[in-house]
């Protein structure tokens, strides 16, 4: 317990993603780092040390109860160790939502692309949830309007269990007008964060949080994105830790499959044009 506190702090202080502070904690454990730290050992992390001495970690966690959520950490039995696989896992974890459905992440496809998608967009997406759902495994996205959102509402229709990656707190509700799908999410699913639940949904926040969305699953789906979109650097992501990334074919004229096209012809990706296909590439690789 008394290392779950010290992780507590530490995650609440520090921002996700940092290589360095990821080294100094497998080196030294948390609790060593978190004393270091208040003792003003490190001299260039001032701000994380005001932040440390600013709540205890009894009060970080009775902060995270009062969201409705419970911490996880490298520690607990039921981490996903895919994560273990990045260059900086998470200090730990926020997750809301039904803790028994955390061993389904061992067999679970991401599928993401634009905020701003086609209808073609939308209907794939939508199509690819439920026929991940129906050969039961479980859907990863970011809980972003367009084809995030497309997806988890597929993998419902289907009955499946889907996971959520947000960019902000489980307080701010980013964005608003997915409270009812959150609500529904963490229902039959998880939502999951890695910043405590008052913390606003900022720009960088989204980018550190796709390299959890590529981990987390088996492989990674891109059904539209355009040539510079967040989406490609889930794929990329995925790619650098060896998870399969796919993506899916569109019009030569479009813009929202500019990225989709360029991961194939650059080879990140592969082709594919079907939930069979996609089961095909990853199946060989899935936890019985």
């Amino acid at each position: 317990m008394i290392n779950t506190l010290a992780r507590a702090q530490l995650f609440a202080a520090i921002e996700g993603g940092s290589v360095p502070w990821y080294e100094e904690i497998s080196k030294f454990g948390a609790i060593e780092v978190r004393d270091r730290l208040i003792a003003g050992e490190y001299s260039a992390a001032g701000k994380i040390r005001e932040r440390l001495k600013q709540s205890s970690g009894e009060e970080v966690l009775d902060e995270i109860t009062k969201a409705g959520a419970f911490i996880l950490t490298p520690e607990d039995t039921d981490w996903p160790i895919s994560l273990n696989d990045l260059a900086a896992p998470p200090i730990a974890l926020l997750i809301k939502g039904q803790r028994e459905y955390l061993p389904s992440l061992a067999n679970s496809i991401s599928i993401v692309g634009t905020r701003n998608p086609t209808q073609y967009g939308v209907r794939i997406a939508g199509d690819f949830g439920v026929g991940v759902a129906d050969h039961e495994w479980a859907v990863v996205s970011g809980g972003a309007i367009g084809i995030d959102a497309a997806a988890h509402k597929g993998c419902l229709v289907g009955e499946g269990i889907t996971v959520a990656v947000l960019g902000g707190g489980f307080n701010k509700n980013y964005p608003a007008v997915h409270e009812k799908l959150f609500f529904e999410i963490s229902e039959s699913g998880l939502l999951i964060s890695e910043v405590m639940p008052d913390v606003s949904a900022i720009p960088h926040r989204f980018l550190t949080r796709n390299r959890l969305i590529a981990a987390l699953s088996k492989a990674t789906v891109v059904v539209e994105a355009a040539f510079r979109s967040g989406s490609l650097r889930t794929a990329r992501e995925a790619a650098e830790i060896f998870r399969p990334v796919m993506a899916l074919p569109g019009p030569i004229n479009s813009p929202t499959s500019e990225g989709c096209h360029r991961l194939i012809a650059e080879r990140v990706a592969e082709l594919v044009s079907s939930v069979s296909e996609v089961m095909e590439l990853v199946k060989p690789i899935s936890i019985k």
